[in-house]
């Protein structure tokens, strides 16, 4: 269990009283959600929403930077694979039949 929780109102963190997220804690979730990043997203959306509510004198940009920005850092740190497209798109029976009206 992490003593990195947030302290809210204020949103500061538990362990190193910095600005939550902290550094530590984002390690943390980067670990937990390795494999989920949509739903570590989803995570601290919640959160993002909660603190909106708490800071009203922050700035939306700068609490979306803080909660969610860094979140695509973990893009940057994976290789990203390329595949190929196996979707097809079937032809429409009758398609090449149709006529315009004159």
């Amino acid at each position: 269990m992490t003593t990195h929780g947030p302290v809210m109102p204020i949103w500061t963190c538990g362990g190193c009283n910095a600005p939550w997220p902290c550094p530590t804690r984002r390690r943390e979730l980067r670990a937990e959600f390795a494999d989920a990043p949509v739903s570590l997203a989803l995570y601290l959306g919640s959160y993002l929403i909660q603190a909106a509510e708490d800071l009203t004198w922050v700035p939306a940009g700068t609490l979306h930077r803080r909660f969610l920005g860094w979140t695509r850092e973990t893009d940057l740190m994976t290789p990203a694979v390329q595949q190929g497209s196996t979707a097809t798109v079937p032809a429409a029976s009758g398609r090449d039949d149709f006529q315009q009206p004159t």
